[in-house]
């Protein structure tokens, strides 16, 4: 794949939504840099109608890849793939910090609140191929 050219592969078969799909190949391009920062992406519509999708599940992607801070949209002018990593870093430092709270809230130690991170990042990560 060449650097600037977005290629989305929407498997009808997988366990994830098409928007999910989308939301995920795209952040993914975004994080390895397949996708600069700055990159233009395509039109809702204009990916909707490339992948088959309807505009509503393409929306719906843009929607939460601009709350991951992946990508910005610029009104009229369009989508573009954002300055990602700092982004990431917060939200992530987020969810932790929520996580650690209601895990002392619901009585856990901290091994056990550990033991259920480990446990739920080694679910994703060891899946992902």
């Amino acid at each position: 794949m060449s650097p600037q050219q977005l290629q989305i592969i929407i498997d009808p078969e997988a366990a994830d939504a098409p928007f999910e799909q989308v939301h995920a190949q795209i952040a993914e391009q975004a994080r390895t840099g397949v996708l600069p920062v700055g990159h233009k992406l395509p039109t809702v519509r204009g990916l909707a109608d490339e992948l088959g999708l309807a505009a509503n599940t393409v929306a719906k992607s843009y929607r939460a890849l601009e709350s991951d801070g992946v990508i910005e949209t610029r009104g009229r002018n369009g989508s573009f793939i954002a300055a990602a990593g700092e982004a990431a870093d917060k939200e992530a430092a987020a969810a932790a910090a929520g996580y650690a709270r209601r895990a002392h809230r619901l009585g856990l130690d901290r091994r056990a609140a550990l033991a259920a991170v480990e446990d739920a990042l080694r679910a994703v990560y060891d899946t992902d191929g």
